[in-house]
C-alpha cells in the first residue's frame, strides 16, 4: 500500500479524494503564496497554479512527521478571467464585484497540482517531482444582485478560488463545465492518476482499506 498526503486544508479536495476511495493524511502547507509566486515571477493562470501547488508539496514533504510510504501532493487553483488572475475574493465587496462582471459569462479554472513521491528507492520510491494542471472552462448563471447579495452574505465565495463552488451553494449559479468537474471542485481525479502511475503507483493502490 502507498499512502496519500494532502498539503491542503481544503475540505472539498478532502472530501472529493475520500468520495473516491482515498482517505488521505492531511498537513497544511506554511507557504507565503505572493512571495512564491514575486519569486517565480510568473503571470499566466497556469504557471500561478502550478508553481504554488509546487511549493505547497515541497515545504510538507519537508516534514520530519511524513509518513515513509508517501505520496505528497499540493494542489492550487486560480481562475482566469477577464485577463485577470483571480484566487480566494479580499473581502465581500470584492466577490459582489466579481460575480457582478462575471455572471452571464465564463472563465477558465485552472487547478495545478505537484505530486512528490517521498518513498525510499528500496521501498519502491521512484523519487518523482511531478506536476500538472487541469483547466475547465465554467459558464456562470446570469445571477440577480439579490442572488449575489445573498451568495456573499453566506461567506462561501470568500474561502474559495474566483468566489464560487460547484459543490456548495455555489453550484446552482454555474451553467455548466467544460473539462473535469473535480477539477473545479479543487483536485482533478483523472490527472492525479496520470501522476501517480508516473510515479510507479496504481491508482487502486491508494484505495483505502475497507472494512
Amino acid at each position: 500500500m502507498t499512502s496519500l498526503l494532502l498539503a491542503s486544508a481544503s475540505p472539498a479536495r478532502l472530501a472529493t479524494l475520500r468520495s473516491a476511495g482515498v482517505d488521505p493524511q492531511v498537513i497544511v502547507s506554511g507557504v507565503d503564496e505572493p512571495a512564491v509566486v514575486a519569486h517565480y515571477g510568473v503571470t499566466d493562470a497556469e504557471d500561478v497554479c502550478l508553481v504554488l501547488a509546487k511549493a505547497k508539496a515541497e515545504d510538507v514533504a519537508g516534514h520530519d512527521d511524513v509518513a515513509e510510504d508517501a505520496l505528497v501532493l499540493g494542489c492550487d487553483s486560480v481562475l482566469a478571467f477577464d485577463g485577470q488572475v483571480l484566487g480566494k475574493p479580499s473581502d465581500a465587496a470584492d466577490a459582489t464585484a466579481r460575480w457582478q462582471a462575471m455572471r452571464g459569462r465564463s472563465g477558465v479554472l485552472h487547478t495545478g497540482h505537484w505530486l512528490i513521491d517521498t518513498r525510499d528507492s528500496d521501498a519502491g520510491g521512484s523519487g518523482a517531482t511531478i506536476g500538472g494542471v487541469a483547466s475547465v472552462t465554467v459558464h456562470f448563471a446570469d445571477v440577480s444582485d439579490a442572488e449575489i447579495e445573498a451568495y456573499v452574505a453566506t461567506g462561501e465565495p470568500l474561502l474559495v478560488a474566483g468566489a464560487f463552488t460547484l459543490d456548495g451553494l455555489g453550484g446552482a449559479f454555474v451553467r455548466g463545465v467544460e473539462g473535469d468537474p473535480h477539477a473545479v471542485v479543487g483536485v482533478s481525479l483523472p490527472l492525479l492518476r496520470d501522476l501517480a502511475r508516473e510515479a510507479g503507483v496504481r491508482w487502486t493502490d491508494l484505495w483505502a482499506p475497507r472494512g
